[in-house]
């Protein structure tokens, strides 16, 4: 079990590592920024919550060894890589239909109650939508689980148990990336009136959908 000896001086160069990196644009910040756009910050706090439970998954596949028989086996790694890859190019397929798509009618009012816009039926909440796209973004993700592979061990001493110390450090993992993951989300909805405009939406739509596409296809290229 976890133990204050965890709290080392290791610990102190895995927080600033994990922290850089988190930092780090990358498909999960797109997700977010995409699903915070579309429901709002509720949608984006799940989507948030969605890609960090991912990292407990990787750690306990790190721990039990798994990752290491995915990357001793071409074939599952590389199976493991085009599910990945296919799940992000059809997340970017889905936002670029919808940039695509004719812009509606204004509503005639009816969509107004006491001065406040209601959400259309079309951008409701899906809370369960956006907890599948998180979690499957990065559950799916091949470098995730050849980062904790390479990464986590550097942290774990031969009398840890593999198992507490990964999730430990997973935990810590959780934390940070949802801790920046809210700041990006408080900063989106910051801009939530402008970025609400349908021409702005459908211009973002595109560009997101652009960049998680081409990170699926890049993601298949590097076999």
């Amino acid at each position: 079990m976890m133990d204050f000896s965890y709290f080392d001086a290791g610990f102190i160069t895995f927080l600033i590592a994990i922290t850089l990196l988190t930092m780090a644009p990358g498909v999960d910040t797109v997700l977010v920024i995409r699903n915070t756009l579309r429901g709002g910050k509720t949608d984006g706090l799940v989507t948030s919550f969605a890609i960090c439970c991912g990292l407990f998954v990787h750690a306990v596949v790190s721990a039990a060894g798994i990752s290491l028989i995915l990357l001793q086996s071409a074939t599952l790694f590389t199976v493991l890589k085009l599910a990945g890859a296919a799940y992000l190019i059809w997340l970017g397929a889905k936002s670029l239909w919808g940039a695509l798509q004719a812009p509606k009618a204004e509503a005639d009012g009816s969509n107004v109650v006491s001065g406040e816009v209601v959400v259309s039926k079309e951008r409701a909440l899906n809370l369960g939508l956006s907890f599948r796209e998180g979690f499957l973004s990065n559950v799916l993700n091949p470098k995730t689980v050849v980062f904790y592979m390479a990464f986590l061990p550097q942290f774990i001493q031969p009398e840890e148990s593999a198992l507490y110390k990964s999730l430990f450090l997973a935990s810590v993992h959780f934390v940070i990336a949802n801790i920046w993951q809210l700041l990006l989300i408080m900063a989106v909805a910051r801009a939530q009136h402008l970025l609400q405009q349908q021409k702005v939406m459908r211009w973002i739509d595109g560009v997101i959908g652009s960049i998680m596409a081409a990170f699926g296809i890049k993601l298949a290229a590097d076999l």
